[in-house]
């Protein structure tokens, strides 16, 4: 916004809580081995779920309309779900078709597969089971043949498509049920795998060049900072990518104090940038929360769909919801943006580029939307992983050391574990002669080696 703001094989390893062997359960899913000896971090302890800051409980309790123990536990849920599902993942491999949270405090966790014969291993982890035809891989396949046609043709009647994980189908969102027919045919897409969405909603990105703080584009435009990171000494910070182009200058909001330099900027296509500050200017793990307190950022845990989501904002502030989809296509009036995440929380022009926290894990920053904070709206997010991946950068956060360089470069060899690096669940590391297997996307730190974070990496 710019302005105010792994496929596995039949003979994959399931984790089965307690160690259960399942006799009814078919050869695709066998216990994995014991863990390394020694006590381990639950997955909320992990990822500091079980501390929250009283301004992320605050605002769930007002924007979800929870209980203040609601609230807690929803927390606590998501980061264990996380986990379970993570596990299940990489045991499903090509099967595995999804899986999300729902309910109040978001206790339940489903997990999809398209295989009737995993849904005895599925519940052994205490998630409930789904049986669907299509595996989240071959809904992903049919989506990007939508991204593909996007590139052809115009989309200004179908701004929005995306994988609709519970439904398990790609949904394209359309002015009327024409426009959508017209798009799913260009992209040479059986109309049986997708369901068109009529709404009259456009997204927009949320852009004002009407005065405001907290940072100035060129002494124009106003945009919302995202997360602080580093790249070597270099000190900076995330944003959205249609906030501003490289070179392009930024000052703060106090007097237009010179602030610093975009480094590198991509939009459409994706809405991610990040800026370089001076040495006036010092980056810290902390976002705004409400009321102007300070909510400390410890890590970039990928939340499930379900889960809740807290978003800063220059304009509007501090809002919550929660993830309804990841890998959503969005048609903006300047161009196309893939890989997005939709959500429910509002905001509005200025709040681009702002940050999304679920708990104190970084998610992403504030792409465009539609609505508004007055009467609610839906807003995207571009995820924080993806573009520290892409620029190199290491996020800030409470526990990481104060250098942008890794911390442990790990043992040598393309595979080997390595503080810095952004893993995506799924992958695969070495580290101290052991296999170990990814469970939930997030950019390691040294505190967070796999022997010792169980909720984040399963070891083979």
């Amino acid at each position: 916004m710019v302005g105010t703001p792994a496929a596995a094989g039949r003979g994959t390893a399931l984790a089965v809580l307690g160690a259960l062997v399942l006799a009814a359960v078919p050869p695709a899913v066998a216990a994995a081995p014991p863990p390394a000896p020694g006590p381990a971090p639950s997955a909320a302890q992990t990822v500091g779920a079980d501390r929250p800051s009283p301004e992320m409980l605050r605002a769930l309790q007002r924007d979800l309309r929870l209980t203040a123990d609601q609230a807690a536990a929803g927390l606590m849920n998501e980061a264990e779900a996380g986990a379970r599902a993570g596990r299940l993942r990489n045991a499903l491999g090509e099967r595995f078709a999804g899986a999300w949270v729902r309910g109040t405090t978001s206790a339940r966790l489903t997990v999809a597969t398209t295989d009737a014969r995993d849904v005895p291993a599925i519940r052994a982890q205490g998630a409930a089971a789904a049986v669907m035809k299509t595996s989240l891989a071959g809904l992903r396949a049919v989506k990007d043949r939508l991204d593909a046609a996007a590139a052809r043709v115009r989309t200004t009647n179908t701004p929005l498509w995306y994988v609709d994980v519970p439904g398990n189908r790609v949904v394209v969102q359309a002015v009327d049920r024409a426009a959508g027919a017209a798009f799913v045919k260009a992209a040479g897409v059986d109309p049986g795998q997708v369901a068109v969405r009529v709404s009259a909603q456009r997204p927009r990105l949320l852009a004002d060049i009407v005065g405001g703080d907290p940072y100035y584009i060129n002494n124009s435009a106003r945009c919302s900072v995202g997360f602080s990171v580093t790249r070597g000494d270099q000190e900076g910070f995330v944003t959205a990518g249609h906030c501003g182009a490289k070179g392009d200058s930024t000052t703060g909001p106090d007097n237009r104090t010179a602030q610093g330099t975009f480094q590198d900027s991509v939009f459409p296509g994706k809405d991610m940038a990040w800026v370089g500050v001076n040495s006036g200017w010092t980056a810290t793990p902390y976002v705004e929360g409400e009321g102007g307190q300070r909510v400390q950022v410890e890590g970039s845990v990928e939340a499930l769909e379900g889960a809740s989501v807290c978003r800063s904002g220059s304009t509007t502030g501090w809002h919550c919801g929660t993830i309804e989809q990841r890998d959503t296509s969005v048609s903006y009036a300047e161009g196309t943006v893939d890989g997005l995440t939709r959500t429910t929380v509002c905001a509005e022009p200025g709040d681009s580029g702002g940050p999304f926290l679920a708990g104190s894990q970084a998610q992403g920053v504030t792409s465009g939307g539609s609505g508004d904070c007055t009467s609610g709206g839906t807003t995207f997010f571009q995820p924080v992983n993806d573009i520290l991946s892409a620029y190199g950068l290491t996020l800030k956060t409470v526990s990481a050391p104060s250098s942008g360089a890794p911390a442990d470069p790990g043992e040598g060899g393309a595979d080997a574990w390595a503080a810095g690096r952004v893993y995506r669940a799924g992958a695969t590391v070495t580290r101290a002669g052991v296999r170990y297997r990814c469970l939930q996307t997030h950019q390691a730190q040294t505190v967070w080696s796999p022997e010792g974070t169980p909720a984040l990496w399963q070891r083979l």
